[in-house]
């Protein structure tokens, strides 16, 4: 028996996100009293795989072929089957975004196992196996009994803090020509964004609403982005009034984010608006009018005039980056 997370990674490298998996994964490891084991899928050199076993993973299988160079969550999910009935697992984890989303539901289905989506803390019992998640956009919680041999996580990030659990980890690279796989995808071009960062993969996302009154009050949040390496969102509003592109609108109609730092600029905190932003791990609100919703979402809060403060802010950035 053990359990199995899938550690995906971003150009050959892991995330934050990829820790919090196996930190996760490591607690319930302890709770059944068994290993954790995790698959990465894709080119990462061994020190990079190596670093998990910071956080508990005993054992990683490494697949690199270059039929899987590109995701195909058919595939993926495939290959993961095979390796979880190999290795016996019995709990299998998976981030809660776009691919742990597109192979979950696949694994479900594969391995007849009961699917936990969401999921944002530990069991509340193994036995019966209860999880925990969030319904009605963050407003209430559901408690859910996965009564299947086999069960399948998806966990929300910034739902679990890192914890360290250094163990000697095994690497073992997987020889296979994927038979019995069918690779679907067919790649015909990859353009890459360039000169932005893209929203869903940011770790600091600096966002505006109708606060800032006028699409030409935009720089400073430009500014701020820049200064901290981060991307740029807005509420819908301000891309229903076309200020801004629909690609940068987050919120349960836009774009569902969870990144470590989020301003919330001018954006008075509609229900729809923390459903997409709601899972980020500290949110800090600036707006005029203190009664905002916003202020009962975010752990830091300002009260002012949006033009006024972000100078302010900008300015306190540029002073600690020439220390």
């Amino acid at each position: 028996m053990s359990v199995l997370i899938y550690a995906e990674n971003w150009d050959g490298k892991f995330k934050k996100l990829t820790f919090e998996l196996a930190s996760y994964g490591a607690r319930i490891a302890e709770m059944l009293g068994t290993k954790l084991i995790a698959v990465s899928i894709g080119n990462v050199e061994e020190s990079e795989l190596k670093q998990l076993g910071r956080f508990g993973v005993e054992k990683v299988i490494a697949a690199d072929n270059k039929r899987l160079k590109q995701f195909d969550s058919q595939a993926y999910s495939g290959l993961i089957a095979q390796l979880a009935q190999k290795e016996g697992a019995k709990v299998i984890i998976l981030a809660s975004n776009n691919a742990g989303k597109s192979i979950a539901p696949r694994l479900s289905v594969r391995l007849k196992a009961a699917l936990g989506s969401g999921v944002n803390k530990l069991p509340l019992s193994t036995d019966p196996f209860v999880v925990s998640k969030k319904v009605f956009s963050g407003n209430a919680f559901a408690q859910l009994l996965l009564d299947t041999p086999v069960k399948i996580i998806t966990l929300l990030q910034n739902s679990f803090d890192l914890g360290e659990k250094p163990v000697d980890i095994t690497v073992e690279n997987l020889q296979t020509d994927l038979g019995g796989l069918e690779v679907k995808t067919e790649v015909i071009e990859i353009r890459k964004q360039e000169g932005n960062i893209l929203l869903t993969d940011a770790e600091i996302v600096v966002s505006g609403g109708r606060g800032m009154k006028s699409p030409d009050n935009w720089q400073p949040i430009v500014e701020l982005a820049e200064l901290l390496n981060a991307a740029t969102a807005c509420s819908r509003p301000v891309s229903d009034e076309g200020w801004r592109p629909h690609e940068e609108h987050t919120g349960q109609t836009g774009k569902i984010i969870a990144p470590n730092l989020y301003f919330a600029v001018g954006i008075s905190g509609a229900t729809q608006h923390l459903a997409g932003v709601s899972s980020s791990k500290y949110i800090v609100a600036i707006n005029n009018d203190k009664s905002a919703p916003i202020f009962e979402a975010a752990q830091y809060g300002i009260v002012g005039d949006a033009q006024k403060v972000l100078p302010q802010i900008i300015e306190a950035v540029k002073e600690l980056r020439n220390k």
